[in-house]
């Protein structure tokens, strides 16, 4: 198995719904860390799991300097972003979110994609 991972710097805002009165309700923006996991059984014609630009692009690119909560289709808390994160790349088995020093959240993907067949 290869397995290799991209980490990222993206600024964004965002605003969540609660269910209790909290400060993060407000506007607000972090400078988030994300690292993207990938992994592959056999490496693609170019000799790579996933082409790190072909990453870049399509998290980053979309994310970086936008409103989460318009860019999302979900309450954008950063447990929320990590499985979203997953679901944008077909070799992504896991990703981190760190919102801000301290504050990490992890998604990993229930099934392994290669059992499904997508690797």
């Amino acid at each position: 198995m290869y397995y290799v991972s991209k980490r990222m710097e993206i600024a964004g805002s965002h605003r969540l719904t609660l269910s209790y009165k909290s400060q993060c309700q407000q506007l607000h923006g972090h400078n988030w860390v994300v690292t993207v996991f990938c992994k592959a059984k056999k490496l693609n014609a170019d000799g790579m799991v996933c082409d790190f630009k072909r990453i870049k692009d399509k998290i980053h690119g979309y994310l970086d300097h936008g409103n989460f909560n318009k860019l999302l289709p979900f309450n954008p808390t950063a447990e929320n972003i990590a499985r979203w994160i997953v679901e944008q790349i077909p070799e992504c088995y896991k990703a981190t979110v760190q919102e801000s020093e301290g504050n990490v959240a992890i998604y990993v993907s229930d099934t392994s994609k290669d059992e499904e067949g997508t690797l």
